[in-house]
């Protein structure tokens, strides 16, 4: 293998396929940190994005021979990793359906917060900010995802439709509406 960055995504790929551990090596080096921010904004919960991230690059090691090198390798990645995160996320609330002790009507569970506050604090203000990671990980998955891959993870419109095998209209129309209701969610002063 030659020098890392030297070597694109896919010739690293190739050389992964065909057993070499220090390229494989080499892309979770350039991928894990933002495949890490895109899920922990998917999940709201930096053990659970640190589970998926794993549990995605084992099954992309797994799926190597299956790679297409005509697609990029991150956009290959963000689609293991994303899916990854739908499964952890389905798992879990049926964990949360069957060992939940609080009935719906439970007046905490149904407490609304209120989390009025101005973008600018979201920034600087840590509680705001996990109250905006919260909000974006209550999102349903069409509404998160597109959000996630464009706004936070910063995708093109088109690569975030590759990722998720949609229209680009497709993610325009998810992307407006999923800020729409954090915004509604967020007291009306986000995005």
């Amino acid at each position: 293998m030659s020098s890392g960055e030297a070597t694109s995504d896919t010739d690293l790929a190739k050389l992964a396929a065909t057993g070499d551990d220090r390229a494989f090596s080499e892309l979770v080096r350039r991928h894990k940190d933002p495949l890490f921010r895109l899920l922990r904004r998917y999940a709201g919960n930096p053990d659970d994005a640190y589970e998926a991230v794993q549990e995605a690059f084992i099954s992309a090691w797994s799926a190597l021979d299956r790679y297409d090198a005509s697609r990029p390798f991150g956009a290959w990645l963000r689609t293991i990793a994303i899916n990854k995160a739908r499964d952890r996320s389905r798992r879990a609330a049926v964990r949360r359906l069957i060992f939940s002790s609080k009935s719906v009507d439970d007046a905490q569970a149904m407490a609304v917060h209120d989390v009025s506050i101005a973008p600018e604090q979201i920034l600087t203000d840590g509680e705001d900010a996990r109250r905006l990671e919260l909000a974006i990980s209550r999102l349903p998955a069409n509404l998160k995802e597109p959000l996630l891959l464009t706004a936070f993870d910063g995708n093109s419109q088109q690569a975030a439709a590759d990722i998720l095998r949609v229209s680009v209209k497709t993610i325009e129309t998810r992307v407006a509406r999923a800020r729409k209701k954090l915004s509604e969610q967020l007291g009306g002063r986000l995005l």
